[in-house]
């Protein structure tokens, strides 16, 4: 059985890419392909020793594998998932194989949510080793305190970045619906992933089905300062409510039954007093920045106690946690000056990163640096919210459309209107088309201790090197 082969189509996806991992940690046989292959799942891949194959082609499946994994950004016309098809192989979504082969069985606890999913699950995986529960996960990005988007162990806990987005071609619910929930944690929701969801109301649909999934003797840990999340909590898909019991998490919304409060943000790390019922919990510090950090721990912490995990061990957790590569992530010092790569692609997120930018560095210049990639970004519908998405940065930077081409015209961003807007607050604002441009455009402008945030979900033209080789010229 060890030997059965599996072919994962779109591989260097987050996900696929983890999951190729775990297969291989089983010992089966795994190869993938994919259109592009870039960091950090690139080289994540490369030293998992996973059998890669740059482009699509029907050699890729001859001889023809057990089971053919196919990946949601794949479609029909791909020569491969059409050779799978005439072949008659067996093919199976991402989210169906790690159901069968890696939660079933096991307790599953599943983060979900908009925003800080990434973040969250590496916290909560890393709260649950240092607590002794030895969890299996898998993560939409590289944890670094594990090194690694993936593990694979004996233990009855399985640990996972529940996605809304569609599972794949053939199956267009969200990913999270196959997880077997029954821990979940929903820290908050807006309208986003444009390209498949037409409104809010249908993504609140896809949430009210991930919480009406939970078993009754499961948990919902709901995240409070989110009245979408509340929204959802209170009037459910079922008309009996929701079946199980909830923990309600929250800082501003007036409450909730777990929040934080004494919040103190430094330039090394951020402190804070957890309160449960209104009674001390706990004091608590993490190298995390941001407000919205603050949030992901709390969850974090209430998830603990539902597990049964000390205070002692979650308190060494969230001091020793390392966040997520690309999720606010030092890529490099030069001449004085910070660049740091994040993978915000929401105008909610750039504003929440930009904002830990300015709690972590108080005293020194933000500029932002943006591509807007994601079908989300793209579009015409968060217009207004980018102005006030910029405002905590001092200077802006915002790459045109990624293939533009692919929208209606009155359905795009207008970039113009957001530059002008930010330049009516008084800010430095340009739009400038590619990596080596925007680079040769910024590096003369930065001064030491400038601190550089570059958001994309993309690779940006290797845009974070680029511009610390320039500092780096800059300072010789």
């Amino acid at each position: 059985m060890q030997n059965k082969h599996f072919h994962l189509i779109g591989v260097c996806g987050t996900a696929m890419g983890s999951l190729a991992g775990m297969l291989k940690a089983q010992g089966y046989h795994v190869s993938g392909s994919d259109k592009a292959f870039y960091p950090p799942m690139s080289d994540e891949l490369k030293r998992l020793g996973i059998e890669t194959f740059d482009g699509f082609d029907s050699a890729h499946l001859q001889p023809g594998p057990d089971m053919v994994v196919i990946g949601n950004a794949t479609s029909r016309g791909n020569v491969e998932i059409e050779y799978a098809l005439n072949k008659n192989l067996r093919c199976a979504s991402m989210p169906e194989v790690i159901r069968e082969y890696f939660i079933r069985g096991k307790h599953s606890t599943v983060i979900a949510g908009t925003h800080g999913k990434t973040t969250t699950t590496s916290l909560m995986a890393w709260v649950m080793e240092v607590g002794g529960l030895d969890p299996s996960f898998l993560i939409g990005g590289v944890a670094e305190n594990f090194g690694a988007s993936f593990k694979v162990t004996g233990s009855e806990h399985f640990v996972i970045e529940g996605d809304e987005y569609d599972t794949a071609y053939f199956d267009k619910g969200p990913k999270f619906l196959h997880y077997l929930p029954e821990l979940v944690i929903l820290n908050n929701v807006e309208y986003d992933h444009a390209d498949i969801y037409p409104s809010l109301e249908s993504v609140k649909k896809a949430f009210r089905l991930l919480v009406n999934l939970i078993p009754s003797n499961g948990r919902l840990i709901a995240g409070w300062d989110s009245p979408v999340v509340r929204e959802i909590v209170e009037k459910p898909i079922a008309p009996q409510g929701v079946w199980c019991p909830i923990e309600s998490v929250g800082i501003e919304q007036v409450g909730a039954k777990w929040t934080a409060r004494e919040i103190d943000f430094l330039q090394e790390e951020t402190r804070f007093k957890v309160l449960c019922e209104g009674k001390e919990w706990g004091n608590f510090s993490t190298p995390l920045p941001g407000m919205y950090n603050v949030r992901n721990c709390l969850a974090a912490v209430a998830a603990a106690a539902v597990l049964g995990i000390e205070r002692e061990a979650v308190k060494e957790a969230l001091a020793t946690f390392k966040s997520v590569k690309r999720r606010m992530q030092v890529a490099g010092v030069a001449n004085g000056i910070t660049v740091i790569d994040d993978f915000a692609h929401h105008p909610t997120a750039i504003r929440e990163t930009l904002r830990a930018a300015r709690q972590r560095y108080p005293e020194r210049r933000v500029i932002a640096v943006f591509e807007p990639r994601s079908w989300t970004t793209r579009k015409r519908v968060f217009q207004k919210d980018y102005p006030v998405a910029f405002s905590t940065a001092d200077y802006v930077i915002i790459a045109p459309l990624f293939e533009s081409f692919r929208l209606a015209a009155d359905d795009q961003l207008s970039i113009d209107e957001v530059l002008a807007d930010l330049r009516a607050q008084g800010k430095t604002a340009f739009s400038i088309e590619g990596a080596d441009a925007i680079v040769a455009h910024l590096a003369p402008e930065l001064l030491p201790d400038d601190v550089v945030v570059i958001m994309s979900n993309g690779s940006f033209g290797g845009i974070h090197q680029k511009l610390l080789d320039a500092l780096a010229g800059n300072s010789a």
